[in-house]
């Protein structure tokens, strides 16, 4: 099944689970978080696609936003003073864009069809606990070289391996195109072997070089500007 919703290009990916604060200011989509707030888009919810290039996306080029997005969830809206808006959203959903409408609103709508994992085969489900395994501890290994010891905790123990990847990686500084890739990706193996493998990448390169990215608190959760 299809449905629309309001989209949001955005020069970041937003994985499932993770926050995302915005500072908008633009007036299309001050009225997106006024649609928002007043429940004209229903559930607080809208779409957000990364910007293969740039961070600006216009009538003239938006086929350069990527084909698969997440869903945003507003959970709080701070208006300012002079009109602007600071909201704090958290993903939800993958969605796969169809097509997208530039006439009907102020904003973008896309009209998506949602985007669920693959069924996993029985084969694979007994390997899942040990992928799941290998994945924390590449994101043990990572925390130690990046943050020697310091920043978020890991992942609940019972946090599900369709999920846990996701959850790793909002650990972690990533590039876009990895996180696009994590997005994509619908088997939760293939996504643990995946951010297995991005992780022991990343913390060779950290050791390989004796430098430690900024903590998170500077820049994995700096509001993103429309």
């Amino acid at each position: 099944m299809t449905t629309t919703l309001p989209l949001f290009p955005l020069g970041t990916v937003l994985l499932p689970g993770a926050s995302l604060p915005l500072h908008v200011f633009e007036p299309r989509y001050r009225q997106l978080t006024v649609d928002l707030v007043t429940g004209a888009v229903p559930d607080r919810t809208f779409g957000v696609v990364s910007i293969k290039q740039g961070w600006e996306v216009g009538s003239e080029n938006v086929e350069a936003l990527h084909a698969v997005g997440c869903t945003a969830v507003l959970q709080d809206a701070k208006r300012l003073p002079d009109g602007r808006f600071d909201l704090t959203t958290r993903g939800g959903r993958r969605f796969r864009l169809l097509e997208v409408d530039e006439e009907s609103a102020p904003y973008l709508v896309g009209s998506v069809e949602w985007l669920p994992d693959a069924a996993t085969p029985p084969e694979l489900e007994a390997a899942l606990p040990l992928l799941a395994a290998g994945a924390r501890a590449a994101h043990g290994r990572y925390r130690e070289v990046a943050y020697q010891g310091d920043g978020h905790r890991p992942p609940a123990d019972d946090t599900g391996p369709d999920e846990l990847a996701y959850a790793l990686a909002a650990d972690c500084l990533l590039t876009m195109e990895d996180r696009q890739h994590l997005l994509e990706e619908t088997s939760p193996a293939r996504r643990l072997r995946m951010i297995r493998r991005v992780m022991h990448r990343e913390a060779g390169i950290l050791t390989a070089l004796s430098a430690v990215p900024a903590p998170l608190s500077e820049l994995g959760h700096l509001p993103h500007r429309n």
